[in-house]
This record gives structure tokens, C-alpha cells and sequence, in this order.
């Protein structure tokens, strides 16, 4: 299914999740090398990479080269500059083609605003920087060899699209499926994100490129963050929107 909007609107102006698409949409534009050959060698110098992380030193040529993780001691001739830590951050903005940043930019459109409502802007902002975080970390653990950078906010969206299944699984997300494009129609929250999660399985042993491990890590630990804060998260959204029907009431 391709999602088109939810009917679940938001009080707020989710200031936060714009930056974070803004963000993305500079990084890619602005900054990126375009040329598939550029493209790749600035990914190496940027992004996350689990050996590197594993090791806390950058890859060396003959790692490069040869695709194996020599290990610590190593002196990297290539970026020895780099700081693999900061790669970890830098991940969540770059993508690796256009389809690749415009699929995960909508997602997050459609999702992100009622999660930043519900956690506060600079919770959100802890939170989807957490999400990734953690994203990495189960693709480095399941893959801790791996001289392959990571990158996209796949991670980081999924751990919003887990939050989001917990506090609003009632909404309702319009959708298009692909053979019947031109017939929209509505399904409840909860079972289009459980099918996108089930998905992930199926693309990435299709796809052979997907970091499967990370939106699986992303998702559950969003998911299990906002079911401990489900409660409090609920009072400030329900708080919110009360103030606003007061203010509107006072207007009249």
C-alpha cells in the first residue's frame, strides 16, 4: 500500500519535522555528490560504517578494496581524519538516490506530525535522533563486520512509525494499492504500519540492500518507548487540544 495522508490532524505546527525533511532534502541536494562514483566515495568519508564503529577506526584502502573488516590497529589512509561516532548522526540525512529519500521523506510527512505532537517538539527531536541511534546499533550488532556505509532515515522513521502504531492505532491512513491506483480508501493505522513492518522482511530479501536490522530496531524500540510513556503522552496531546477548542471558544 501506498499511503497518501492521515485523517488525524494536529494541533501544533510540527516545526521539528520539517527541519528534519529540510534537512534531509539539503543534505541530499546541496551536498551529496550526484555522480554514483562520487556518491559512493563520499559515503565512505561520512556515513556509518559497523566496522568502523566496531573498531572506533576508519577503514583503510585494503579494507575498502577487499571488503573485510581488518580490525583495530589499522591506520586508515583514506579518511583518517573521520570521526566514526559523528558517522552515526550523519547517516540519518544522507540517502542513496532520489526514490530512496522521497519514499522516506513522505513517510515521515505523514507520521511524524502527530508524534512530535504527542512527545513535544524537542522531545521529538531526542527521540528521532534516539531512534536512529538505536537503528545503527541493531544493524552494527547483526552486521559488525561490515565495511558497507549505512545510510537514510530509514531507521530513525521507523521508530516513529512505532510510536505512532501505539498511540494512534485508530487513525485512519488513506492509501493507494498499486493495481487499484485510482481507488483510494481508508485503513485503520494499526494494520497499515503491522503490514509496512512485515514488509521489511520481504523487501529485504528482495532488495539485498535493505537494512533489514535497522528498521526492525527502530521500529520496536518506538514502539516500546511510547507504550511506557503512552499515558503521559496522551494527557499533553488531549491537553493540548483542549486549550485549543478553549481558545477558539474565547474568539467567538
Amino acid at each position: 500500500m501506498i499511503p497518501l495522508r492521515d485523517a488525524n490532524p494536529t494541533i501544533i505546527r510540527p516545526f521539528v519535522n520539517w527541519l528534519i525533511i529540510a534537512g534531509a532534502l539539503a543534505v541530499f541536494f546541496l551536498l551529496q555528490p550526484q555522480s554514483e562514483q562520487d556518491g559512493i566515495a563520499f559515503a565512505y568519508e561520512w556515513a556509518a560504517i559497523p566496522c568502523e564503529l566496531t573498531t572506533s577506526d576508519p577503514l583503510d584502502i585494503q579494507e575498502i578494496q577487499a571488503g573485510v573488516c581488518i580490525g583495530q590497529g589499522v591506520q586508515s589512509d583514506v579518511f583518517p581524519e573521520k570521526s566514526v561516532w559523528l558517522g552515526v548522526a550523519v547517516s540519518m540525512f544522507l540517502h542513496g538516490g532520489l526514490g530512496h529519500l522521497l519514499g522516506n521523506m513522505w513517510m515521515l510527512w505523514i507520521f511524524g506530525n502527530n508524534v512530535e505532537e504527542s512527545f513535544g517538539s524537542g522531545g521529538y527531536l531526542i527521540f528521532y535522533l534516539a531512534s536512529g541511534v538505536v537503528a545503527t546499533a541493531g544493524y552494527v550488532l547483526a552486521n559488525p563486520t561490515s565495511v558497507v556505509p549505512l545510510v537514510g532515515a530509514s531507521g530513525a522513521i521507523a521508530g516513529v512509525m512505532g510510536a505512532y502504531l501505539v498511540l494512534y492505532p485508530r487513525a485512519r491512513v488513506v492509501s493507494l494499492v498499486p493495481f487499484l491506483f485510482f481507488m483510494p480508501f481508508e485503513v485503520p493505522a494499526s494494520i497499515f504500519l503491522i503490514l509496512w513492518f512485515a514488509g521489511q522482511f520481504a523487501i529485504a530479501d528482495a532488495a539485498g540492500q535493505i537494512a533489514l536490522e535497522a528498521h526492525v530496531a527502530g521500529f520496536v524500540f518506538g514502539g516500546v518507548l511510547a507504550l511506557l510513556l503512552r499515558s503521559r503522552l496522551r494527557r499533553r496531546v488531549e491537553a493540548l487540544h483542549r486549550r485549543a477548542g478553549a481558545g477558539r471558544i474565547r474568539r467567538r
